[in-house]
């Protein structure tokens, strides 16, 4: 296991530990990816939403003409 001294206590934490276990100063590299994965707003619109998707008005449209179509064909 990868080992380092904290800058502000000299402990020593782990390399991949998001802060030191004896002053709490953030670990930058790891917090900043973590941050990133969780809280990014740019990670979280790649995913896809289903209601934007069926209420955006180019499907409302489709589904307009849709419905007319059947409505007169019967």
């Amino acid at each position: 296991m990868n080992r380092k001294k904290c800058p502000q206590c000299k402990n020593l934490i782990s390399v991949t530990a998001p802060t030191c276990l004896y002053c709490g100063r953030p670990n930058k590299f790891v917090t900043n990816d973590y941050v990133k994965s969780k809280w990014n707003k740019e990670y979280k619109d790649n995913n896809i939403n289903f209601f934007k998707i069926l209420i955006s008005w180019k499907t409302f449209i489709i589904i307009i003409i849709i419905i007319l179509v059947v409505c007169l064909y019967k």
